[in-house]
């Protein structure tokens, strides 16, 4: 049998970055009464319950798995200062916009560094920036303008020479994104939710939401135990949001993968050029991701998106999947060829028409989703903006700039398995024109 280049690799449908909690919260099984319910353990339903609870409500999360189970501990751990999607295209749809959009992703990542340090969280955090590099000419050109783009909007970007900022050969140079860095998700999820655990949130994991209902002065919430009696709720469920009937329209999940290496000694990266601590981002359809890790690793992933089943779970990454990438991690890396790559996982992402949203899609239940693929920061962030006006407070101007009744969504044809496929095989395409000249 022929060998492949996911041989050897572990897949898991677990995160590579943590390991499982042991010390489970109880399941709800009884009727009770809060202030506020949030629904979702992930990284916004944790820190708006978290805020919440510091303002003096009265709090219950509940979660159908456990807290962090999600995308927030299955992520690549870059924690980024800016939009998804090319400026170009950004500032096409969102030209008045563009500012308040760019302030609040600017804030997202300065935030969330912030955050992690009150909170005491040691989740292996550098503040390393990022960068969107290009492996092709065409590429290049695109960035330099996207930089000029993102800098007249008030982004703290600068366009940089590969070579001058430590990337490989492959990496023509690039925007550097200079706030934000790289961290251990799986370890941010744990302190978060230790933190929780902590608190004076009422938690309840293993507790799935069937229902949400309002009757404009009561939100009523049931799992299969039991039910919530709330004033308001909070709708923290991203990716998973398709399977409330109450929750908007327009959130579109798919299912993203990373493949981690063996150790590899940092002399060796050095030699090829490789010595920035940064992540790399290539600018692509559907970008690829690489980054050093602190347990001396390599990661890699993303390059294909996958569409959703009817029901959402845990899955293991497939092998055509996982060999793909690893032919992406020679083709950018052809010196390291010799590292072998050790395991695979893979998570959902939310998907909106590129911008984080919140808002309020019913009486008294608002909703937030904030990934996009960039939901390391700015989840923490807006969670705890939209818990801040829960409390009271006037609405942040950074929680203002992403507030919609609904998300903007794209059309139902643009992440659809045909859709996906035909992305990649684009950029397949052009990284062999590309080697071409």
């Amino acid at each position: 049998m022929r060998a492949t280049e996911s041989d050897g690799v572990t897949c898991s449908a677990f995160s590579g970055w943590c390991d499982r909690p042991t010390n489970f919260a109880p399941a709800l099984e009884e009727e009770i009464q809060c202030d506020v319910a949030v629904v979702g353990g992930g990284l916004v339903g944790m820190a708006s319950a978290l805020r919440l609870a510091e303002r003096g409500a009265d709090v219950v999360l509940l979660e159908a798995g456990y807290c962090g189970w999600g995308g927030a501990s299955r992520n690549a751990g870059y924690l980024s200062n800016e939009l998804a999607g090319d400026p170009q295209m950004l500032r096409f749809l969102y030209r008045r916009r563009l500012r308040n959009l760019i302030h609040y992703a600017e804030a997202s990542a300065q935030f969330t560094e912030e955050w992690i340090a009150r909170l005491g969280i040691d989740c292996d955090y550098e503040p390393t920036g990022g960068v969107n590099a290009a492996v092709s000419a065409g590429q290049l050109r695109r960035l330099e303008k996207g930089a000029r783009i993102l800098g007249d909007a008030g982004a703290d970007v600068e366009f940089v020479d590969g070579r001058d900022f430590g990337m490989p050969d492959t990496f023509l140079g690039g925007i550097h994104l200079r706030g934000g860095g790289l961290l251990n998700p799986g370890k941010l999820a744990s302190g978060l939710r230790d933190a929780l655990l902590a608190s004076g949130v009422r938690v309840f994991e293993r507790s799935a939401v069937q229902k949400v209902e309002s009757d404009g002065a009561t939100v009523v919430l049931s799992v299969p135990g039991g039910r919530v009696r709330a004033e308001r709720a909070v709708l923290a469920t991203n990716a998973g949001s398709r399977d409330l009937a109450i929750a908007p329209r327009g959130i579109q999940p798919v299912w993203t993968n990373v493949v981690e290496t063996e150790p590899i000694d940092p002399d060796r990266l050095e030699a090829i050029g490789w010595t920035t601590r940064a992540g790399i981002v290539t600018a692509h359809t559907i970008l690829e991701n690489y980054r050093r890790t602190e347990r001396g690793t390599l990661l890699f992933g993303t390059r294909q998106l996958e569409a959703a089943p009817r029901a959402l779970g845990a899955r293991e990454p497939s092998r055509e999947v996982v060999a793909d990438l690893v032919r992406g991690f020679h083709e950018r890396f052809p010196s390291l060829r010799y590292v072998a790559p050790q395991r695979a996982w893979g998570g959902w992402v939310a998907v909106t028409s590129f911008l984080p949203v919140a808002g309020e899609v019913a009486k008294n239940v608002f909703y937030a989703v904030s990934c996009n693929g960039h939901g390391l920061a700015q989840s923490p962030y807006v969670g705890t903006l939209l818990a801040d006006r829960l409390a009271g407070d006037e609405p942040h101007e950074d929680l203002r700039a992403v507030w919609r009744p609904r998300p903007p969504r794209l059309p139902s044809f643009a992440l659809s398995a045909p859709s996906l496929k035909a992305a990649w095989a684009l950029d397949r395409i052009s990284d062999r024109f590309s080697r071409r000249h």
